[in-house]
């Protein structure tokens, strides 16, 4: 499960092309994810993942519907970083409160189709399943579990559930 996110994110660091060599103007995407109940989201993020909540934006709803985005529905978007700067990651959160979405099922990450975990590389993997659980978080199965033989030595991914019960999983060098 977690270990293939860990082989395509370790992999793809090493053969990202050059912006030279590429028509994208970031070498990061923003994911937006639509919750359930944002404050006890903001917090799971913010507190447990650890990332940082900067200004957010409204995106008119003509806007939205013209743009396929929602159906005549203000967005109120949350941006939370992963890191500093322009080229930061971006996990852009919203609630419908008059419109609640639908839930999938979240059991493993083959239980449905679309996006299934976000994969958040750590320098520190203890250090991060210590914050973690100072928040309130706790890590799923047995997690962490280190990476099996033919990883680099010494990663580790600690699994965490969300409050709509998304996985999320951090990904780093551990010590047992």
């Amino acid at each position: 499960m977690g270990v293939a996110v860990a082989t395509l994110t370790l992999g793809s660091w090493a053969n990202q092309k050059t912006e030279s060599d590429s028509n994208f103007a970031s070498q990061t995407i923003d994911v937006g994810m639509v919750v359930s109940d944002i404050d006890k989201s903001l917090k799971f993020y913010k507190e447990v993942i650890g990332l940082t909540e900067v200004d957010g934006f409204k995106v008119p709803a003509q806007f939205g519907l013209d743009a396929g985005l929602a159906n005549k529905m203000e967005l109120d978007v949350h941006v939370l970083l992963l890191g500093k700067g322009e080229t930061a990651t971006k996990l852009k959160l919203m609630q419908f409160k008059s419109a609640p979405g639908a839930r999938v099922d979240n059991g493993f990450i083959h239980s449905s189709y679309g996006i299934r975990y976000l994969t958040v590389p750590v320098k520190n993997l203890n250090l991060a399943v210590e914050n973690a659980a100072k928040a309130g978080g706790k890590p799923i199965a047995k997690c962490p579990v280190p990476l099996p033989e033919g990883f680099p030595a010494g990663l580790a991914l600690a699994n965490y559930r969300d409050p709509d019960g998304n996985l999320i999983e951090l990904v780093g060098p551990w010590k047992k």
